[in-house]
């Protein structure tokens, strides 16, 4: 399916070495905004006081906020949980706090209550740092194990170019997710991690893609040089491309203003590794693969020559 067809090759590949720095520009500042400032990592990853409270009417998110920063809990999330009038609050552990988890709960609790409402306490619950450390240590090895089944997937498929190609690429995509929630100090909770992965997955499918052309070029066209080819493949893509990022978007999007507190930052995340992925698929992965120099001769095996005399079957004349 095709919305429009371009009949002259954008020259892409006429410009890769100014998207390349500007690649490496970006990831370099990526890397520094996680050196210097780091992750604002979540209470599943620190440790913290979890409360769901319920409200026989819509609950004051903004009041209990409010109250909740004068009885001295800063960064504390309030969001809705479920309906308007269900509220989860996330305190999280500060030095000294361990293992004063029904304190927190009964000083959260008396700030509840000094709003009004009625609320209704319905569950309490405690991470402690160590179960923490643990969540964070299982997500970077999930990290991991993504990065090189991908690897050993686009190898498998393609060839060694093509997998190194990507996953730079990919980790472009992962490491400037990253450095925009270090930069902003968002976030980084659960959910965020499984935008992380997810953005993995689907960033790789475009270069799958684009990749898939590439091989098929190069299979049935002898007079193109290698750039043309790749400019030839991201060309007569991008008509997909379009679609296929233009519609997950538009369901981002909604998430993004419709979801509430509870979604936003994991559709922040989405919405960062879409536009990335679109431009790492593009113009990371594409002229990597042509600086490590991907010719026809990867993907045509030479015929071979018979010796004179010998027939078709090996006989000899």
């Amino acid at each position: 399916m095709e919305f429009f067809r371009i009949k002259k090759d954008i020259p892409f590949m006429r410009h890769a070495l100014v998207f390349n720095i500007i690649s490496l520009t970006t990831f370099v500042l990526a890397v520094f905004f996680l050196a210097t400032k780091g992750l604002h990592l979540s209470i599943e990853f620190t440790g913290g006081t979890v409360m769901e409270a319920g409200y026989s009417q819509t609950a004051d998110l903004d009041k209990i906020r409010k109250q909740l920063e004068t009885d001295g809990f800063s960064d504390t999330q309030v969001i809705n949980f479920g309906s308007s009038r269900d509220v989860l609050i996330r305190v999280p552990i500060k030095s000294g706090q361990a293992g004063e988890s029904a304190r927190i709960s009964e000083k959260v609790g008396a700030s509840l209550q000094a709003v009004g409402g009625d609320p209704q306490i319905k569950r309490v619950e405690f991470v402690g740092p160590q179960v923490g450390k643990e969540l964070a240590e299982d997500g970077a090895l999930a990290l991991l194990l993504v990065i090189i089944g991908i690897v050993a997937y686009l190898a498998f498929r393609f060839e060694w170019r093509f997998a190194v190609s990507a996953i730079i690429a990919n980790l472009h995509d992962i490491v400037i997710i990253l450095g925009f929630f270090a930069f902003f100090q968002w976030e980084f909770s659960l959910p965020v991690l499984a935008a992380v992965l997810a953005v993995l997955g689907y960033s790789v499918n475009e270069s799958v893609v684009v990749f898939d052309r590439v091989r098929e070029t190069f299979k049935k066209q002898r007079g193109m040089s290698t750039p043309e080819i790749i400019d030839y493949a991201i060309t007569s893509t991008i008509s997909r491309t379009i679609i296929t990022h233009g519609s997950t978007q538009m369901m981002v999007v909604s998430m993004l203003i419709f979801g509430g507190p509870a979604l936003h930052y994991f559709a922040v995340a989405l919405t960062i590794g879409i536009l990335f992925g679109i431009y790492s698929s593009v113009l990371v992965a594409s002229p990597l693969l042509m600086w490590m120099g991907v010719s026809r001769e990867h993907f045509v095996k030479p015929k071979k020559e018979k010796a004179e005399g010998v027939t078709e079957d090996g006989a000899c004349v």
